[in-house]
C-alpha cells in the first residue's frame, strides 16, 4: 500500500490558538493526508516543576493551547470531517498535574460556592518513561510513588463552531473541544460535524493518562507529538461528536448539568444504533439500555463530558461510516510500518 500525503505541522509559541473559531487555517490539506503535528501541554509550557504555580507562571486566560486549525479542501456545513489517531507520544519525559482553587469536582467553585476557603493549588510533576510504557507518581506529603501505565490520549480536539461563534478552547460543546475522554486515544477515530467551510480542525490538551472523570481537573498533562490521518465524508453530519475505536461505537454529549451530558450522548447513540441495524427507536432504545456502558469523561470544565457506549459485537456486518475507520487504520498501520 502507498502511502497519502504526509505534512508537518508544528506552530511556533505565537501560532498556538485558544479558541475554536475565530482562527484562519494554518495548515489546508486534502482528505486522506497524513499529519504529524506537535502539542503543547495545558499549562502552554509554562509550568516546568512543583514549585511553579499556574497561578504565578501562566497567563490567563491563556491555559490549553490547541495545535491548528487544519482546513480540509472541499469540506463544507453538513458533512463530516473525520479524524483518525495513529499516534499519540509524549514529547517530554515528565508531566504535570495539578489542583488550583475553585476548580474541579470535589471542591468549592464560583458557582457552587461555600464557606469553607477553596483547595490548597499544588503541583505534581511525573516522570514519564516512554521505552517503558510508565508515567511515576510521587506523593508530595510522603515518600510514596507508583508507577502508572502510559495511555496518551487528546483532551481538546475539534471543529470551529457554527455561525461564527468563537468558543474558548477549555469548553467542550457540539463542535467537541475540550472533552477529556480517555477514549481519544491512538486506534480511535473522531467524526465531527462540518460548519464551516474547510471544518478548521484543532487538537491540543495531550494526556499521559487520565482517569475517568478528570477528577481533580487536570490529568498527566503533556507536550505529544502526535499523527492523525484527516479524510472527509461528504453529508452524514453527526449532531454531535462520535468516536469508533476496533471494539466499539461512542456517542459524546456535554452538557450542564451531567445527566444531560448523558442524556445527550445515549440519545446519540440510540439514533445511530437504530441507523445501522435498522431498528424503530424504541427497539434500539432498548437494546442500548441492556448493552449499552456509559464511561465518565470530564466532571469538572465548564460543560460536562460523557461517553455512551456499545459494542460492535451486537452491530454483525453492519459497518459504521462504510468502514471509514477500517480503511483508516490500515493507512495507520502502514505508516507505523514505514515509519
Amino acid at each position: 500500500m502507498s502511502l497519502p500525503d504526509v505534512v508537518s505541522l508544528k506552530p511556533t509559541p505565537d501560532q498556538y490558538a485558544y479558541t475554536f473559531g475565530g482562527r484562519a487555517p494554518l495548515l489546508t490539506v486534502r482528505p486522506g493526508t497524513i499529519v504529524e503535528l506537535e502539542t503543547e501541554d495545558c499549562f502552554a509550557g509554562n509550568v516546568k516543576g512543583v514549585g511553579d504555580l499556574p497561578s504565578q507562571v501562566c497567563t490567563f486566560p491563556y491555559l490549553n493551547p490547541v495545535t491548528g486549525p487544519i482546513a480540509v479542501e472541499g469540506a463544507e456545513p453538513g458533512d463530516t470531517l473525520v479524524v483518525h489517531f495513529v499516534d499519540i507520544t509524549p514529547a517530554r519525559d515528565w508531566g504535570i498535574s495539578s489542583t488550583f482553587p475553585n476548580f474541579g469536582a470535589l471542591t468549592a467553585t464560583h458557582s457552587t460556592a461555600m464557606l469553607h476557603p477553596p483547595l490548597e493549588e499544588r503541583v505534581w510533576k511525573y516522570d514519564i518513561d516512554v521505552a517503558a510504557g510508565t508515567c511515576r507518581f510521587h506523593a508530595r506529603t510522603s515518600d510514596f510513588s507508583v508507577e502508572l501505565p502510559l495511555d496518551p490520549m487528546h483532551g481538546t480536539v475539534g471543529v470551529a463552531p457554527a455561525a461564527g461563534e468563537t468558543i474558548m478552547s477549555i469548553t467542550p460543546a457540539a463542535h467537541g473541544g475540550n472533552m477529556d475522554t480517555p477514549e481519544m486515544r491512538a486506534g480511535t477515530t473522531a467524526y465531527f460535524g462540518v460548519n464551516v467551510e474547510g471544518g478548521l480542525l484543532s487538537i491540543g490538551d495531550g494526556h499521559a493518562r487520565q482517569g475517568e472523570g478528570e477528577l481533580c481537573g487536570t490529568a498527566v498533562e503533556a507536550a505529544m507529538r502526535t499523527v492523525i490521518v484527516v479524510d472527509l465524508i461528504k453529508g452524514a453530519a453527526p449532531e454531535w461528536p462520535r468516536l469508533e475505536n476496533d471494539d466499539y461505537l461512542l456517542a459524546v454529549g456535554s452538557a450542564r448539568p451531567l445527566e444531560d451530558a448523558f442524556r445527550v450522548s445515549q440519545r446519540d447513540l440510540v439514533g445511530w444504533t437504530a441507523q445501522l441495524l435498522g431498528l424503530d427507536q424504541l427497539d434500539a432504545y432498548q437494546l442500548v439500555s441492556q448493552a449499552g456502558l456509559a464511561p465518565v469523561a470530564n466532571v469538572c470544565d465548564t460543560n460536562y463530558t460523557m461517553i455512551a457506549k456499545l459494542s460492535k459485537i451486537l452491530l454483525g456486518n453492519n459497518r459504521a461510516y462504510e468502514g471509514r475507520h477500517d480503511r483508516l487504520r490500515a493507512i495507520a498501520a502502514e505508516y507505523l510500518r514505514q515509519r
